[in-house]
């Protein structure tokens, strides 16, 4: 936070995802996160004009400080985001917004920065497990991509956050069913990532691939489509898609858990697991992540959690500008 930034100032936050731009304010004395907004990115050619339509919304000019978490690598001054179409240079963008200070983090760097401020309703248990206290904690959760990041404590103490982009990681299958899913995906993917069959537009992928091994014809839904039909059982390639999803986001998580040795817990986020209610609860995510052969026992003793808390990406832009914000 600057420190000649009045505490009571608004602070811009944003979390850009690859298909919605959430924005809101938070000022340095305590009190909640307010001004919630979420705007398309495909109306807007890049992040200066939406956070100039987002501040025009609520009513201010200009800010003096902003942190923004966005679904791609940072990676100097030029972003180009993955699954959307905004380019920009960040030293551009501050000035076009007129600001002292821009910092841009990773998103789920940013989910990293707030996971140790969640608590109670937060979060939900999956399965068994017991955190272990300052061990690291990992993070993965399907939205439009995969998103994945990491916990651990520096030898002062801190909390300190992993930007990573293991959602690119090569899919693995597990059993001849997945591995006949991936040969499908190959034929239009040269390389299968994760994310590819974890997400929405994995949920899409896995239908299609469904359909195909099942010889009936896909019909041209997108992951939402493909989520309501399976929750309310209209369709069996759909159901096997959501089922088979979760599974293998439970082998992605367990992955991390023990390339990282996550004894503090896995967090679940993204928008696609926030859309299924209990249904994530009885899926095979759980067995899936338990089922690691000779480390079962370890899996079993590691907590995963869902979390509940509404915008966490913005907590953690917050807390990049040293604000803990208060909690409604």
């Amino acid at each position: 936070m600057n420190p000649t930034t009045p505490a009571n100032a608004p602070r811009l936050l944003g979390d850009i995802g690859g298909t919605n731009a959430r924005f809101a304010l938070v000022h340095g004395d305590g009190t909640p996160i307010t001004h919630e907004v979420t705007l398309p990115t495909g109306q807007y050619p890049d992040l200066a004009a939406a956070a100039h339509a987002y501040l025009q919304q609520v009513g201010l000019a200009t800010v003096r400080e902003a942190c923004i978490a966005i679904a791609n690598p940072i990676d100097g001054d030029v972003l180009k985001m993955t699954n959307n179409h905004w380019q920009f240079s960040i030293e551009a963008t501050r000035q076009q917004l007129g600001l002292d200070s821009l910092l841009m983090l990773n998103d789920w760097e940013a989910m990293a920065m707030a996971a140790p401020a969640l608590q109670g309703a937060d979060l939900e248990q999956i399965g068994a497990g017991e955190a272990v206290p300052d061990a690291p904690k990992g993070l993965i959760g399907p939205g439009t991509g995969l998103g994945v990041s990491s916990l651990v404590r520096s030898r002062r103490g801190d909390w300190v956050p992993i930007a990573g982009e293991g959602g690119h990681v090569s899919l693995s299958p597990t059993c001849e069913r997945e591995a006949d899913i991936l040969r499908v995906l190959w034929r239009t993917h040269s390389h299968v990532s994760a994310e590819r069959a974890i997400s929405g537009m994995g949920l899409e992928n896995l239908y299609r691939a469904i359909c195909e091994l099942n010889g009936t014809e896909a019909e041209p839904l997108v992951a939402a489509q493909v989520t309501e039909r399976a929750l309310t059982a209209q369709d069996v390639a759909c159901e096997e898609a959501l089922e088979r999803m979760c599974r293998l986001l439970g082998h992605a998580a367990a992955n991390l858990a023990v390339t990282l040795g996550a004894r503090g817990g896995i967090y679940i986020g993204g928008g696609v697991i926030g859309r299924l209610g209990d249904y994530f609860a009885r899926s095979g995510f759980r067995a899936a992540f338990e089922a690691k052969g000779r480390f079962e026992n370890y899996m079993k003793r590691i907590p995963t959690y869902v979390i509940r808390a509404e915008q966490p990406a913005l907590i953690g832009c917050a807390m990049g500008l040293g604000i803990q914000p208060g909690r409604r």
